[in-house]
């Protein structure tokens, strides 16, 4: 394995009295990339509220979700390795900065079509499309800085923290998204969005330049990023094929993705169709849901570092039992509570398996594998297409359904024929 350099930060002395699950902000660095991922992790969690909303009172229709998430999964799939690439050969604050500066002005631009009552689902489509480019060559770079920031010690705990805060936002940013729609109007809410990416730049602007993590590439090009990319992406699927424990936990989060994740841009078009409810009643099973993955993730930040193959099974049976739950329920309160259960499960899933990699991980190939790994996220939307035309021909909670007792079965395949994950520590 590669030397990890020193992380960026220094322990300050001033939040020395934090408990051990905070241990992460005593780093200066990590500190200013919170408060920039705090603004990132919001607007993409009113995202998850405000285009899909739109789109349903648009059409009425779970095809069209599915199509808008489908939108948004092809550059995730088809250009996420090259966001690896940037992150490891160019400075990740860079990256990070240009991808929230195009972000904003995605959504600036949703906000004036509402405005100007020009809105239509081929512009929902496109800027889909766009926030999906943007997303994939600008989140393998937040994900790999974090062992820049803390170094691999404390990866653990900075990566639950980093979770932690995703779900704050998860429990938060919905209900927001929900009150101004409800009181405002979209415009408002596609505005607050572009707002919350400001906050982003500001914070990465506190952050200190690093360079690219490999020295013999630091003077490159945008024309030579592009015509070595493609070997770099041979590198480091090259470097994945080689280890066989990292093989198998991209291997569980690609199969396990479609029935853990696909619930996720579902939900609008599923509570308003099941529960008859409207943007407020939207965010709040967000927020719902965002609770019980924020309490899991300050535990997991404070526990020690053991049996956690054991804990990654458990959190994705966990969440296969709550799916299938969920689905067995036509009252409104009766979902909301099981879905504690299933914010449990999905923040476990995924800390702990963005923690293990990163930990096993050579720090010139973090980007790559971080694309890998980012990578669910356009098979889950591939998955949700499916997912939603299924629900338009026998029904939304059906589908549901299928959701939990798929990932179940994955759950005891992966216990029963991979036992080296169980055995990972």
């Amino acid at each position: 394995m590669l030397e990890q350099k020193p992380p960026l930060g220094t322990l300050t002395g001033r939040p020395k009295a934090l408990p051990s699950a905070l241990v992460s902000f005593r780093n200066r660095e990590f500190r200013w990339f919170y408060v920039a991922m705090l603004g990132q992790m919001a607007s993409m969690n009113m995202q998850l509220v405000v285009p899909g909303l739109l789109a349903f009172e648009l059409t009425g229709s779970f095809a069209a979700l599915g199509l808008m998430g489908l939108f948004g999964a092809v550059p995730l799939l088809l250009l996420s390795m090259f966001g690896g690439v940037l992150a490891d050969r160019m400075p990740k604050r860079t990256v990070l900065q240009a991808g929230q500066l195009l972000s904003l002005l995605n959504s600036a631009v949703m906000s004036a079509l509402v405005f100007f009552d020009l809105m239509s689902m081929e512009w929902i489509y496109l800027a889909a499309l766009v926030q999906g480019i943007i997303w994939a060559l600008m989140l393998p770079a937040s994900q790999a800085i974090i062992p820049d920031i803390v170094g691999v010690d404390r990866l653990m705990n900075a990566v639950s923290l980093n979770f932690a805060g995703l779900n704050a936002m998860q429990l938060l940013a919905p209900v927001a998204a929900g009150l101004i729609i409800s009181f405002a109007g979209f415009q408002w809410a596609f505005l607050a969005m572009a707002s919350l990416y400001g906050m982003a730049l500001a914070g990465l602007s506190r952050l200190t330049w690093q360079p690219a993590n490999l020295a013999s590439e630091r003077g490159m090009t945008l024309r030579q990023l592009g015509v070595n990319g493609i070997e770099d992406i041979r590198q480091g699927l090259s470097y994945i094929r080689g280890d066989r424990l990292m093989f198998l936990l991209l291997s569980i989060t690609f199969l396990s993705s479609i029935f853990a994740m696909s619930h996720l841009l579902l939900l609008p078009g599923y509570v308003a169709d099941v529960f008859d409810g409207g943007g407020s009643k939207v965010g709040l099973m967000f927020s719902i849901s965002a609770t019980g993955s924020l309490v899991s993730m300050l535990g997991l930040a404070a526990s020690p570092y053991r049996r956690r193959g054991i804990l990654l099974l458990a959190s994705m049976m966990v969440l296969g039992v709550g799916l299938l739950a969920f689905a067995q329920t036509s009252d409104y309160w009766t979902a909301a509570a099981i879905m504690l259960l299933i914010g449990v499960g999905t923040a476990m899933r995924q800390a702990l398996t963005q923690g293990l990699l990163q930990e096993y991980t050579e720090q010139a190939f973090q980007g790559r594998v971080m694309a890998v790994f980012m990578q669910q996220w356009s098979i889950l939307t591939f998955g949700t297409f499916v997912v939603g035309i299924a629900a338009e021909v026998v029904g939304v909670q059906p589908a549901f359904m299928a959701l939990g007792i798929g990932l179940m079965l994955v759950t005891v395949a992966v216990y029963t024929f991979m036992p080296s994950i169980r055995r990972i520590n």
